[in-house]
């Protein structure tokens, strides 16, 4: 189940980005569209979760405060120390309501993140389960149609069809028969009759076994031939349209990987990395900046921040991405941080700017109350 992501990316994610292409003509500029409209888009979602966590920020002190004191007024009442937790959390605010604008947003984010990990920007994977039987078996099997789940595959800029692997006769063959890959639309319609004249990009499928090399032999037309008993895979490799296709400095939208098949490096994609987590930094730190009198948790947090831009950018060197999904996620960073420059600086409502401002005294005081001790200490310094 993929909680509707196929169809937010089939039916909005796609339309879009087809939409900015036919407009600048560029799949990169179309990435960039797309994650501002999206983003844009999830800013009501997106604004409620950080106003939430500023406002948390502002009254957690005092919010635990209050709740320290009814543990330990009501420490023999477990009802009514429920009952005053509960009013608490109506005055406050529940923290964990912050995450609701979140998890609303998700299934859009991850469709569009899957929009483009899919065609043009990379190859498009088929994977075709095969049963071979021996031939006294495979007498008894009532053929059926197999056919793999349809992916979007672009055949020119702009104009792409839902493609599914088919085989007519089903995926149980046996020994010595032979069977060919079919990729069509829904209608029935073969991938290569769709593909315009006019297009200079190879688009020639590729098959492989990955699973069962000696169990079953595959020829460069998808043509399968059945040798052993046992179960293989075979897998349907078509090429992404724009995986080639340069933008400003990224050399391919499709690469993957900070070094190259000959151990270079990639420049272009280690620069986003880093950028990437240096805009996650900055993100935190504006998000999470503490006020004048940090708390433990507050410290421990400020430590947390400093380590997720390095876990996160190294997340990327490990499971590696195509230069065109790192320039949205990128993208989608810088707006989120912008995002939250203007949110931190909206006025604060009434009740919440006076606790600040108690706050403030509060931190005020304290310093002043250690300054006598710091005037004592260099006065005995001087006379010793």
């Amino acid at each position: 189940m993929d909680f509707g992501i196929g169809f937010i990316s089939t039916n909005i994610m796609l339309p879009i980005l087809d939409f900015f292409f036919r407009i600048v003509h560029s799949y990169g500029f179309a990435i960039i569209a797309l994650t501002l409209v999206i983003r844009l888009g999830l800013f009501p979602l997106s604004a409620g979760q950080i106003r939430n966590m500023r406002k948390m920020r502002i009254t957690q002190p005092l919010m635990k405060e209050r709740q320290e004191e009814v543990q330990r007024r009501y420490k023999d009442d477990p009802a009514k120390q429920q009952e005053e937790m509960a009013k608490i959390m109506q005055e406050f605010g529940n923290p964990l309501a912050g995450c609701l604008p979140l998890l609303l947003q998700m299934p859009i984010l991850f469709a569009l993140f899957a929009t483009l990990r899919g065609s043009p920007f990379s190859d498009i994977n088929y994977t075709v389960d095969l049963q071979i039987l021996p031939k006294e078996q495979i007498e008894r099997v009532e053929p059926q149609n197999y056919a793999t789940k349809s992916q979007n595959i672009y055949v020119d800029e702009g104009i792409h069809y839902p493609i599914a692997a088919f085989l007519p006769g089903g995926n149980s063959l046996g020994v010595g028969e032979t069977t060919k890959v079919e990729l069509q639309t829904p209608e029935g319609k073969p991938f290569s009759q769709i593909i315009p004249e006019t297009q200079t990009s190879d688009l020639t499928p590729q098959y492989s076994v990955i699973k069962g090399e000696d169990r079953v032999q595959v020829k460069a037309d998808g043509s399968l031939e059945a040798v052993i008993p046992g179960e293989a895979t075979v897998q349907v490799t078509i090429p992404g349209l724009a995986t080639k296709t340069g933008f400003l400095f990224i050399k391919a939208l499709g690469q993957v990987g900070v070094t190259g098949e000959n151990g270079e490096i990639n420049w272009d994609i280690l620069g986003m990395i880093i950028f990437f987590g240096i805009s996650v930094y900055v993100n935190q730190e504006l998000s999470g900046s503490s006020g004048p009198n940090p708390s433990p948790q507050a410290q421990q947090q400020q430590s947390i921040n400093k380590i997720t831009p390095v876990i996160f950018s190294a997340m990327f060197l490990f499971f590696p991405l195509p230069a065109g999904v790192l320039m949205y996620i990128l993208v989608a960073n810088l707006v989120q941080t912008l995002q939250t420059v203007i949110l931190m600086r909206e006025p604060l409502p009434e009740n919440l700017q006076k606790l600040v401002e108690q706050q403030e005294k509060a931190a005020q005081a304290e310093s002043r109350q250690a300054l006598p001790f710091e005037k004592k200490g260099k006065k005995k310094e001087k006379t010793s």
